[in-house]
This record gives structure tokens, C-alpha cells and sequence, in this order.
């Protein structure tokens, strides 16, 4: 993959993100206003119930909802087959560059080495529990009668076995240099499947962990780059 990568994840970033711009001005702005105050001050709600007020977009009026309005107003955000599909990939591709990053503590030669390895654990453990998690509160459908199961090693970026063993057999700027290729590889596949994610999946939360590795790893790249 060429340097044409980073800016393509974050192309299908700026169209997810726009597609929620709209949502977003009624949901992610809700203002909820409560009953007047001891005081009987001018922001009382209606009848003494809860109101909401949803902000309008540049060159509208807000508008005043009653809590049910409202809610039938926020888009649905159920989780589709992007979304699992992302989630659960994410999950084993986060895996083996942890795999990967394990072993440069004892065969990188580069504190630079070492250091990208230690972020990258720090940065990957915690999302593959937060993916876990969503996992669980989200059961993916059965799969059809006579499915497969997915072949994980033709996602984008992985690394092959006779890769990861030669990377394990490496030791000092071998390893060094190794590490960063496959790892520069990885990365780059993980925004592949994190732009797609972006572009076809429903589900907020996996828009933020999309959205989280694409941030994340798009500086790690440039920093991998520069250390090659």
C-alpha cells in the first residue's frame, strides 16, 4: 500500500462523520430542560414537564420537543453486518500486532523500536476489551447454515506465519527493520478496514473506534516511516 493510504482512511472518516453531521444536530445537542425552578423563573418547561430543545441547523429556529418527539427523532443506530464484521476482524488484527510488539523487548536493538512497541500494546490492549465488550452487548445474527468461519489471515495488513516466524528469529537492526516493515504494513491494512467500517457501518460506538484507530495509527505510521 502507498502513501496514498493514510489520507484515504481519513477521506472516508470526513464522509462518515458528515453523514452524522445532521443526527448530530439533534442528538449529540439535545438540551433537556426541567420544570421552572424554586425561584419560578422564566425557563420553565410546559405544564411543569420536561422539554427538549432541539438546536436547528445554521439559519433555522430551534424547535421544542416533548421527550417522546425527541426520541423518535434520534436515528437508529443498530449495529449491521459492517459493524460485527469490523468489530470482530478488529479484534484479531489487534491480536498479532500485540503478538508482534511482545517481542521487541528482547530482540529490537533501537530504544525508538522498543518504545513504538510499548504504544502500540498500551494503545491495542484496551481496544480489543472495549471490542470484546461491544461484542457482548451486541451478539452478532447466526451464522447461515454451511458458513464458514473467517479466514482472518486474508485481512488487510496481516502477516503471513513464515513472516511472523522470521520476525521471531530476528534479533537486533534485523529485527529492527523487519518490525517496522510489517508493522508499517499492519497498520496501514488496519485503516483499510477502519475506512470501511466508517463508509458502511451504522453504530456510533464502532464509528468512535474506527474513527480512534485512524487517529491512532495514522501518526504511528508517519513516525514508523521516519524511523525506517
Amino acid at each position: 500500500m502507498d502513501m496514498a493510504t493514510a489520507p484515504r482512511g481519513l477521506m472516508a472518516l470526513s464522509v462518515r462523520l458528515r453523514r452524522f453531521t445532521g443526527a448530530a444536530a439533534i442528538t449529540g445537542l439535545l438540551l433537556v430542560l426541567t420544570s421552572c425552578d424554586s425561584d419560578g423563573g422564566t425557563d420553565s418547561a410546559q405544564d411543569g414537564r420536561p422539554v427538549v430543545i432541539a438546536p436547528g441547523r445554521p439559519g433555522e429556529a430551534a424547535r421544542t420537543l416533548t421527550p417522546e418527539q425527541a426520541a423518535k427523532e434520534k436515528p437508529d443506530d443498530s449495529p449491521n453486518a459492517a459493524d460485527h464484521a469490523y468489530v470482530r476482524n478488529m479484534i484479531e488484527h489487534h491480536r498479532q500486532a500485540l503478538t508482534m510488539s511482545a517481542l521487541a523487548p528482547q530482540r529490537a536493538s533501537a530504544d525508538g523500536v522498543r518504545r513504538l512497541a510499548e504504544r502500540i500494546t498500551a494503545a491495542q490492549q484496551p481496544e480489543i476489551g472495549a471490542m470484546e465488550k461491544w461484542l457482548a452487548l451486541h451478539p452478532a445474527p447466526p451464522a447461515a447454515p454451511g458458513g464458514h468461519a473467517h479466514d482472518h489471515s486474508a485481512m488487510p495488513g496481516m502477516a503471513t506465519e513464515q513472516q511472523l516466524a522470521e520476525l521471531t528469529a530476528a534479533t537486533g537492526t534485523d529485527f529492527d527493520r523487519l518490525f517496522l516493515k510489517l508493522m508499517t504494513a499492519h497498520h496501514e491494512g488496519a485503516l483499510k478496514m477502519a475506512g470501511e467500517a466508517l463508509a458502511g457501518g451504522n453504530n456510533v460506538a464502532v464509528e468512535e473506534m474506527a474513527t480512534e484507530v485512524v487517529a491512532t495509527q495514522t501518526a504511528e505510521i508517519h513516525r514508523m516511516r521516519a524511523m525506517g
